[in-house]
């Protein structure tokens, strides 16, 4: 089901001021948001505008100054963002990691943060090394029962950090019910939304109040931008995320925005098949012999299945499993894929392939590794939007060719 919109700016006035809210499906936001016709030329598509400076009518009088602080082209997709986020305001910025970097930066020194344990490798380093030096702390929660907020909520707790689905094992958090909790104790709660994309799940209408995205990943969708975005509705939470934006600076390139606003306008057609392809990818490999166990939302043996089905309008791309075997045979079959890329990132178009505990997080002490479930054999797939039949020949002849090497393995005929 294609998500409405009833509350997002759309279009804009002759002024440049955006219009009253109006209500269209995701798809034709996707397309339109932030993408009107140039006023000056009537190009169809928004012109890529690299200056870095704008003439003023008079001084003070202006549209545009620095494009530090803003330019037409970051000011189009951060309309588009916001659309496709339920959201009154949007933010673009130089990476994810930079987004959670300008989000944290809201917080007085002294400030607690609860974090989802089984978070980003990059976002555990950030609050363990960086946010932490400067005097914000950080307690890790198992979030599976959002009722475990209340027993690490403190006087200087300000903000709740979640991932749902979480990266890489697939847990879910429910969203309304931790809002809930988190609200009552006064708290602020950021939702990393990267793995579904705004195409399946909607954390502010869930109750979040600011909704983050490498968009790096599925909303460019094309492995070829580096950037992070966000989208709010509270006035006072954006009015300190665009002061730190232009303050901080860590903001995209007027290309970046162009290329992934061009990725935006086949978002919707992209996820359905993302999403397509991972259920049919998640169910061959759990009939496989060769696999010891894999998660993924769709499927009816992941725990949280029920929960995925009320707050998601779709299960995404993103499959882990555990082969049969260990590190080594891992390796050999991430070495096999012929299809499956192995590299870190997800989200595009192309199928990829990792190994979490020596790829993306790697930085996280075996200990901590292991509380988690990301064990030596655990491989996360993103499964891209080739043809499915395609990729499960893919991942059977490689696990056929890396299982039947393990030394107490005897040969298992798996058909091609």
């Amino acid at each position: 089901m294609s998500p409405a919109n009833t509350k997002t700016q759309f279009g804009r006035d002759d002024e440049g001021v955006a219009v009253a809210p109006t209500k269209y499906g995701f798809g034709t936001l996707a397309i339109h948001a932030g993408a009107e016709p140039d006023q000056a030329t009537g190009a169809v598509i928004p012109p890529l505008s690299l200056s870095t400076t704008f003439k003023q009518k008079a001084v003070g009088d202006f549209v545009y100054e620095y494009s530090r602080s803003d330019n037409p082209n970051r000011a189009n997709l951060e309309t588009a963002i916001a659309a496709l986020e339920n959201g009154k305001h949007g933010f673009a910025f130089s990476s994810g990691s930079a987004t959670t970097a300008t989000i944290l930066n809201t917080l007085a020194p002294g400030s607690h943060v609860i974090s989802v344990n089984d978070v980003y490798g990059g976002t555990h380093r950030y609050l363990n090394k960086v946010a932490h030096s400067v005097g914000i702390e950080t307690t890790f929660v198992d979030l599976a029962d959002v009722d475990r907020l209340r027993d690490h909520v403190r006087d200087n707790t300000r903000l709740v950090w979640v991932e749902t689905p979480t990266n890489p094992t697939l847990r879910l958090v429910d969203i309304a019910a931790l809002a809930e909790i988190a609200h009552a104790a006064g708290l602020y709660v950021a939702v990393d939304n990267t793995f579904l994309s705004p195409y399946f799940q909607s954390p502010l209408d869930l109750g979040a109040d600011i909704v983050v995205h490498s968009a790096t990943k599925y909303i460019n969708g094309h492995s070829d931008v580096v950037m992070g975005v966000a989208a709010t509705n509270d006035d006072a939470l954006a009015s300190k995320v665009r002061f730190l934006q232009n303050a901080i600076g860590a903001v995209p390139s007027p290309f970046d925005c162009y290329q992934a606003q061009r990725g935006i306008k086949t978002l919707h057609l992209r996820m359905r098949q993302h999403a397509l392809n991972a259920q049919l990818v998640a169910e061959f490999l759990e009939q496989s012999a060769l696999v010891d166990s894999v998660i993924y939302p769709g499927l009816q043996s992941h725990p949280q299945h029920d929960l995925a089905k009320r707050q998601m309008r779709g299960f995404g791309g993103m499959v882990s499993f555990r082969i049969k075997g260990d590190t080594n045979t891992a390796d050999r079959f991430l070495q096999r894929t012929r299809l499956f890329t192995l590299a870190e990132s997800l989200g595009g178009v192309e199928s990829l392939a990792e190994l979490p505990a020596r790829m993306t997080h790697a930085g996280l002490a075996p200990e901590e590794r292991h509380e988690l479930g990301i064990t030596e054999n655990l491989i996360r797939l993103s499964v891209g939007v080739e043809d499915a039949d395609d990729l499960i020949a893919d991942l059977a002849q490689a696990l056929q060719s890396a299982v039947s090497e393990n030394d107490d393995q005897q040969p298992i005929a798996v058909p091609i």
